[in-house]
């Protein structure tokens, strides 16, 4: 039973799924942390894969960038596959003096100005809400594993390169409360909302608006891995 964008077949992914941005970072997931990972849909390079973690069924499936495209994947994967919950684990930057990079922070609302909500399901709020219970789960299993994380308000937006005022992020932060900013967090929330299904987002600070900090793409892999051994753990909870 393919979609036009997965080619999974029913039953193939778990029910929990590990989801982020870069494919080859689900591919990196998979072979590090999973055990007997399979690949199961690689439409359009969109790699995905289940295996066993600590005994566990997991699934890892990249989601592309932006809202649109991790709006198809997660819609597809809640409505289609049987997916209960999807935990976003991604890179983020910081609009505050207190996160510095490689500081791991947990969602506990998204706000955007995307059309994304209203077009898709006639939704006219600007904050969608992660899953109450998931992160609960996922705040509970940092504190066992020892690691810091941060809940905060996501800023999601539709577009990478600005023209605005570079002091747009200001305005942000005193009007709508945000602290970071990535580009999936919303669509997912509120595909979770309308299916009434669980997502969460666990990010880690990559740069900085307000310091001098940036992560190599290779520092990126390596850092995440903190944030991506919660996703796991909480995953099987």
């Amino acid at each position: 039973m393919a979609t036009p964008h997965i080619r999974a077949e029913k039953g193939d992914f778990a029910k929990v799924v590990i989801m982020p941005g870069d494919p080859l970072r689900a591919k990196m997931i998979a072979e590090t942390f999973l055990d007997d990972a399979v690949l199961v849909t690689d439409v359009r390079n969109m790699l995905g894969y289940t295996g066993t973690y600590k005994g566990h069924p997991v699934s890892v499936m990249g989601s592309g960038m932006g809202m649109p495209s991790i709006g198809i994947y997660s819609f597809e994967l809640f409505t289609q596959y049987d997916v209960d919950a999807i935990i976003r684990v991604g890179s983020t930057g910081s609009y505050v003096e207190e996160l510095d990079v490689n500081d791991v922070v947990l969602a506990d609302s998204a706000w955007s100005e995307s059309s994304f909500a209203r077009v898709q399901g006639n939704c006219e709020d600007d904050i969608m809400l992660p899953d109450a219970g998931l992160n609960e789960t996922i705040q509970s299993v940092a504190e066992e594993l020892g690691k810091k994380l941060t809940t905060v308000r996501v800023h999601s937006s539709d577009v990478f390169y600005r023209s605005t005022d570079s002091d747009y992020y200001k305005g942000l932060i005193s009007d709508h409360g945000v602290q970071v900013v990535e580009m999936e967090s919303f669509a997912l929330f509120h595909n979770a909302n309308m299916t009434g299904k669980k997502a969460a987002c666990l990010l880690t600070i990559s740069d900085s608006f307000v310091k001098p900090e940036m992560l190599t793409a290779e520092e990126r892999q390596n850092s995440m891995k903190h944030m991506i051994e919660i996703a796991l753990e909480a995953a099987i909870k």
